[in-house]
């Protein structure tokens, strides 16, 4: 079944064909005469436009380990895309101006001048007009940035699935201006050429921990049901500013992201519904001597009080998966990550930090987006942290620093190395385990997590009972062993049992409970808010849905 939408569509296609009733009273359908492979219009490929000069394909990659970097010799390398729908008609020059902003566009117009931007493989000049179907390839000499030296630990292997340490610093796809420097590349150049990576999971290129590389697509895909059925259970270790508070304590504020460009989320009541289970696992006051640094209203080391409150190494259950749930949910309780260089920057959010600002009656929205848009103008140390969806003007030239040299090869402007402090978010992916307790894997608490020098503290971590607990009521999808029932196609239907209910997990695919019978189905709170919020959008029927489950009485 590819979809509820498209099933739909059949069935309207099929009551639209005209039925023809023979004389032996059977009904057949009338055959639509179908066009000859001859005639079908053979579909463009990447291959069919070879460029004139295409840049040999780099293997090994050449990678340079020095200083606790990875770096990527600089080399040949060819970036293609297709004219997207809302490039048609527009200006070769001007759609480079608006949507490739890596460089001054009078790098890009000298590029399509002397050749090096194509169209098609064919020079065309700045003026070009775009059309459909039509293929832009630019041949440049490429500078990816360093990333951390610090190695892809296996933590398990076998047949289908390899579950990783990821190290921060280091993005896991080839995006932007990173290729060989990402998680599936270096992990490639360690096994073969022919190897292939199908992450399960995402983390940030700045956030360490568990990761689910896939040998195959059905493995892959096997592991993003669970993943996708809620029937899998994360726990994440932050080091956050300050005293956290005692026990456990739950965030259901919903989150909003108020800005796509920069990827920048807030608390909101209209946004999409959120739940994180938080515990203190250490506290560690400041050091001696320290607490005098700075004074209410004055900074510490670019955060304000940062030294006088010490800071908490803090447990994270993620119930829902927002993104930068987490890091949101942490801010608004008044505890942010220390090193958030977004969501603990006191210039973007005010002295307060942006805590129990929901209403935005503090900072309005539009202030906090021209904050930190402005921000790394004067602070590039601190912003160079961004994370990938700023993969832009914003990220690539103000969120890093020049050194004033220049490529002698390419006269590309040259970056100086970013810190170890630069490369790391104290966010941590420590643990993924099945619910039912099929499986669970962990990875080491990191160097940030471990008590500092001089101080007594927990250097492990103990199971998560104590956090499922406190959720177990509203989210019993946690503690429940999901039994697998029937598949249809591409949907696997879950269902288990939890006092005297019944609950069914559609994983991978959750549209089958877009309408359940009212006299059949009975939805917990939470689950009815989303309903509702899904009767309420343009979501598609087929789109993949975080439903906890519908419960049937």
């Amino acid at each position: 079944m590819a979809s509820v939408a498209s099933a739909s569509a059949a069935a309207a296609a099929t009551a639209a064909t005209p039925v023809v009733s023979t004389a032996s009273g059977e009904s057949t359908t009338p055959k639509i005469p179908q066009k000859s492979s001859k005639q079908r219009k053979k579909q463009p490929s990447k291959e069919d436009h070879a460029l004139p000069s295409d840049p040999e394909v780099i293997w090994p990659p050449p990678y340079v380990i020095e200083d606790g970097l990875r770096r990527v010799e600089p080399y040949h390398f060819a970036y293609r895309t297709w004219v997207k729908e809302r490039w048609r008609g527009r200006a070769l020059v001007d759609v480079f101006e608006s949507e490739f902003r890596d460089r001054p566009i009078e790098y890009y117009r000298e590029c399509m001048e002397k050749g090096s931007v194509l169209v098609n493989a064919k020079k065309v000049g700045p003026n070009h007009i775009l059309k459909n179907g039509e293929l832009i390839a630019h041949i440049c000499h490429r500078h990816e940035p360093p990333c951390t030296a610090d190695p892809v630990q296996v933590l398990h292997e076998d047949d289908e699935m390899i579950v990783i340490n990821k190290p921060s610093g280091m993005p896991v796809h080839p995006a932007g201006r990173y290729n060989f420097n990402s998680v599936v590349e270096v992990m490639r150049s360690e096994r073969s050429r022919d190897f292939k990576a199908y992450p399960c999971n995402r983390l940030d290129r700045l956030t360490s921990g568990i990761m689910f590389i896939a040998k195959t697509p059905q493995a892959a895909c096997k592991m993003g049901e669970q993943i996708m059925g809620r029937t899998v259970r994360k726990e994440y270790l932050a080091r956050v500013i300050g005293r956290f508070p005692d026990g456990e304590v739950i965030c259901n504020e919903p989150i909003l992201q108020i800005s796509p460009k920069l990827g920048l989320n807030r608390v909101r009541a209209n946004g999409r519904h959120a739940r994180t289970v938080f515990k203190r696992l250490a506290y560690y006051p400041p050091a001696e001597g320290q607490g005098n640094e700075a004074k209410p209203g004055e900074a510490a080391n670019g955060r304000p009080w940062r030294n006088k409150q010490g800071y908490s190494i803090v447990r994270c259950l993620p119930v829902t998966g927002r993104t930068h749930q987490i890091r949101v949910h942490l801010q608004h309780l008044g505890h942010p990550i220390e090193n958030d260089p977004i969501y603990a920057n006191y210039k973007v959010w005010g002295l307060n930090l942006g805590a129990n600002d929901g209403d935005a009656s503090l900072n309005s929205d539009e202030d906090i987006i021209s904050r930190l848009s402005r921000m790394g103008k004067e602070d590039v140390a601190e912003a160079v942290a961004y994370y990938d969806e700023m993969v832009d003007e914003y990220y690539k030239k103000k969120a890093e620093k020049m050194s004033g040299e220049l490529c002698k090869e390419c006269d590309t402007p040259l970056y100086t190395d970013p810190g170890s402090h630069e490369l790391s978010l104290w966010l941590h992916s420590l643990r993924y385990e099945d619910s039912g307790g099929a499986w669970s894997y962990s990875s080491p608490m990191p160097k940030w997590a471990l008590p500092p020098d001089g101080m007594n503290g927990p250097v492990e971590v103990g199971d998560m009972k104590e956090l499922v607990v406190a959720v177990r009521d509203t989210n019993p999808e946690l503690i429940l062993e999901v039994q697998m029932g029937p598949r249809f196609d591409d949907l696997q239907i879950g269902y288990s049992r939890h006092g005297d209910l019944l609950y069914f997990w559609g994983c991978g695919r959750l549209a089958i409970f877009g309408h359940p019978p009212t006299e059949t189905w009975t939805l917990g709170g939470e689950d009815r808010k989303l309903m509702e919020e899904r009767r309420n959008t343009d979501d598609k029927p087929s789109a993949k849905k975080e439903l906890s489950g519908a419960a049937c009485t």
